[in-house]
C-alpha cells in the first residue's frame, strides 16, 4: 500500500514544472536569489542553486499520508519493549536498546568503523526480526566479505545495494523488517528532485521520507551520516531535528580506541558514552576503561600524572604526560594532543603568575595517552601537575591521582562527580587522591579519608608535592 502510493506520487511529480532556488549547505536556509553570506547561520559562500517542483507544497501533502487526531486520554503511553543488540556499550548509549519505530542518526569520519559496528548491531537485532541493510557505497559482495570476517552472517539479515529512495521503500514494504539501516544518507536520491545525491535538498527530503516510513511501520531506522572537516554531520541541521537520537562515533584511525557519544536522545540520557576497542574480529566493548587506558604504563617517571575524568556517567582514569625542555629558539613551542591548546596557555600563565614558575623560556609538550580528547575543566590540576613534575624533574607518584579546576587567581575550584572519581581511584588501588578543598564534603562514606589530600590553591600543589 505504501509502495503503491509512492508510484502514484512519482507519476505526478514527473508532470510538475521545475523551479530553482538557492539553499545554504550549512543550515538549509532557502533563498530565491544567491547570497554571499547566509542570513541565518552567518556562513559565507554556502548557497548553491538547486531545482525543485513548482508544486512543492502539494507534493508534500501527497507524501505526508493520512493521519487523524487522537484524544490525549486515549493515547497509549506504555513504553515499547526495547530491542537489545547484545553490544553492551551500544545499548548503554541508547538507554537500554533500540526502541521500535525510532530513528537514529550515526555520524563518524570515514574509516572509523561505522559499517563494522552496524553489521554487529544487525547480527544482534536479527534474533528479534528481519534486518534490511541498505548500502549505497558498497556492493553485497563487499559487505558479505566484511561480515565473514566479523562472523556476522545471520539468516535474517538482508543486503540491498540501492540508492533510489522509492526502490528502498518498496523493498522495505516487501520484507517488513524490524530494523532498516541506511549507509549512507548522502548516497540516497529521490526522483523528482533535480539536485544531486548528497545535496541539502536531497538529504532533507530523503531523510523526511525515511522517518515517515519508520513511524508508520514501527520499523527502527539507523541512518549513517558522513561528517565534515569540522566534525559535524554533513547536510542541513534539520537532519538532526528530524531524528530521535543522534550519536557520534569518534576515535583515531591509528588507535584501537573508539567511543560513541550521544548528543540527542529522546528515549534515554545524553550523559552516557560507549567505549570500544577495534580488533581484527570487530568492535569489542571495553568493560573496564580505566584498566584499558592504564595498561602498558611504564615505570615512575617525571611528567606522568593520572587524572580521573568523566565520560558519560562513568569515571575513567587516564594518563596525562608533559615534557618541559629548554627552548633554543626565540619563541617557545607549545604542542598539545588531546586537550585545548588555549587551556594549556591559561594554565601555564597561572603557574607563572601565581606560583612563581618561570615557564616562559621553556618548550612545553602535553599528551593524553590513547588518543582521548579531554574537554572538562576537572583535568586542569592533572595538566598542571604533569607540567610541574617535568619542570622539576620529580615524579608525581605512581600511586597518586589528582583532579580539580584551576581559577585565574590560582585557586582550586570544585568539580562535579567528585565521589565517582574518588571511588574509581580507590578501586584501582591509588593511595593518594588530590582533590579540591571544596569537594572535601562530597567524599563518599566508604572512602578512606586518609588517602584524600585537599588543595586550596596552586601553591599548595607546588610546595606539597614538588
Amino acid at each position: 500500500m505504501f509502495a503503491a502510493s509512492w508510484q502514484l506520487t512519482e507519476h505526478r511529480l514527473k508532470n510538475m514544472k521545475m523551479k530553482t532556488q538557492y539553499v545554504c549547505s550549512n543550515c538549509g536556509s532557502v533563498s530565491i536569489k544567491w547570497l554571499g553570506k547566509c542570513p541565518d547561520c552567518g556562513k559565507w559562500n554556502t548557497f548553491a542553486e538547486e531545482a525543485y517542483p513548482a508544486k512543492n507544497a502539494s507534493q508534500r501533502q501527497l507524501l505526508s499520508g493520512a493521519s487523524h487526531p487522537e484524544r490525549i486520554d486515549e493515547i497509549n503511553t506504555a513504553e515499547h519493549l526495547r530491542i537489545t543488540t547484545k553490544i553492551d556499550e551500544f545499548d548503554r548509549v541508547l538507554g537500554g536498546g533500540i526502541v521500535p519505530g525510532s530513528v537514529t542518526l550515526l555520524g563518524g569520519a570515514p574509516g572509523i568503523g561505522k559499517s563494522t559496528l552496524l553489521l554487529q548491531v544487525s547480527e544482534g537485532v536479527s534474533n528479534y526480526g528481519t534486518v534490511l541493510y541498505v548500502s549505497g557505497e558498497e556492493s553485497p559482495r563487499q559487505i558479505k566479505m566484511r561480515a565473514d570476517r566479523l562472523g556476522a552472517c545471520p539468516e535474517n539479515l538482508y543486503i540491498l545495494s540501492e540508492v533510489s529512495l522509492e526502490n528502498i521503500i518498496i523493498r522495505a514494504g516487501e520484507l517488513a523488517p524490524s530494523l532498516i539501516i541506511i549507509d549512507s544518507i548522502q548516497t540516497i536520491f529521490k526522483s523528482g528532485i533535480e539536485s544531486a545525491p548528497g545535496s541539502v535538498t536531497q538529504i532533507r527530503e530523503c531523510a523526511a521520507s525515511l522517518v515517515r516510513l519508520a513511524k508508520s511501520t514501527e520499523a527502527s531506522l539507523i541512518i549513517v551520516g558522513h561528517v565534515t572537516k569540522d566534525g559535524n554531520i554533513a547536510g542541513p541541521r534539520l537532519l538532526e531535528h528530524l531524528v530521535d537520537t543522534v550519536i557520534y562515533f569518534e576515535g583515531e584511525q591509528l588507535q584501537n580506541f573508539r567511543i560513541i557519544k550521544p548528543v540527542k536522545n529522546r528515549f534515554g540520557s545524553t550523559d552516557e558514552a560507549g567505549i570500544f576497542e577495534m580488533t581484527s574480529s570487530g568492535l569489542q566493548s571495553i568493560k573496564n576503561p580505566s584498566g584499558y587506558f592504564l595498561a602498558g604504563r611504564g615505570e615512575e617517571v617525571s611528567g606522568s600524572v593520572i587524572a580521573p575524568v568523566i565520560e558519560g556517567s562513568r569515571a575513567i582514569l587516564i594518563e596525562i604526560q608533559a615534557l618541559v625542555t629548554k627552548s633554543y629558539y626565540g619563541i617557545p613551542t607549545r604542542r598539545v594532543n588531546g586537550i585545548d591548546p588555549n587551556r594549556l596557555s591559561l594554565i601555564l600563565a597561572v603557574l607563572e603568575k601565581r606560583a612563581g614558575i618561570q615557564i616562559s623560556p621553556y618548550d612545553v609538550y602535553v599528551n593524553v595517552v590513547a588518543g582521548m580528547e579531554l574537554e572538562e575543566p576537572a583535568v586542569d590540576l592533572g595538566i598542571a601537575a604533569a607540567v610541574l613534575s617535568s619542570y622539576s624533574d620529580k615524579p608525581f607518584g605512581i600511586n597518586s591521582t589528582i583532579f580539580g579546576e584551576i581559577g585565574l587567581g590560582g585557586e582550586i575550584r570544585s568539580v562535579s562527580y567528585a565521589d565517582k572519581r574518588i571511588i574509581e581511584a580507590e578501586r584501582l588501588g591509588f593511595e593518594k587522591i588530590w582533590i579540591p578543598y571544596r569537594n572535601f564534603s562530597s567524599i563518599p562514606a566508604k572512602a578512606s579519608k586518609n588517602k584524600i589530600k585537599p588543595l586550596v590553591n596552586i601553591k599548595e600543589l607546588l610546595h606539597g608535592v614538588f
